[in-house]
């Protein structure tokens, strides 16, 4: 019988490194959007400050709203065998539009369902080649 024992620190620095990888690539996603099509609008006025409180707003949003949304529309996405998933993504991104006002604007349908399709591919790419690597080595808890 193995014990393993977890410090109560380490563990909450570690998520806190995990959550800062995670917004790192979000706001990367986002910038590249911003840059290469015209129906997202992000505020570059403050070094990128409503950059990166988007995506702290779509992280925030991802721990408390999205369970919610997920389990709503869970009927709806069994129906579509999953498809319909991307757009919980969708209206994740329309809520932080509605928040942050002219200083984030999505236009169309299509781009935010494009983000929330690179958003997630994102989530997958940092999971599989960096959080389980990191894990595996034991420098993330």
């Amino acid at each position: 019988m193995k014990i393993f024992v977890v410090h109560h620190n380490k563990l909450q620095i570690n998520r806190f490194v995990e959550w800062l990888m995670y917004l790192f690539g979000h706001t990367l996603v986002l910038a590249i959007v911003s840059m290469l099509f015209e129906s997202l609008y992000i505020d570059n006025s403050y070094l990128g400050l409503y950059g990166l409180l988007a995506t702290i707003i779509i992280s925030v949003l991802n721990v408390t709203i999205k369970p919610i949304l997920v389990l709503l529309t869970l009927p709806i996405t069994g129906l579509t065998m999953g498809l319909f998933y991307p757009f919980v993504n969708v209206i994740i991104l329309k809520i932080v539009d509605i928040v942050l006002g002219s200083h984030f604007t999505l236009k169309g349908t299509w781009i935010p369902f494009f983000i929330a399709l690179l958003i997630s591919t994102m989530n997958i790419i940092m999971e599989f080649f960096v959080i389980k690597p990191l894990l595996k080595r034991g420098e993330i808890i």
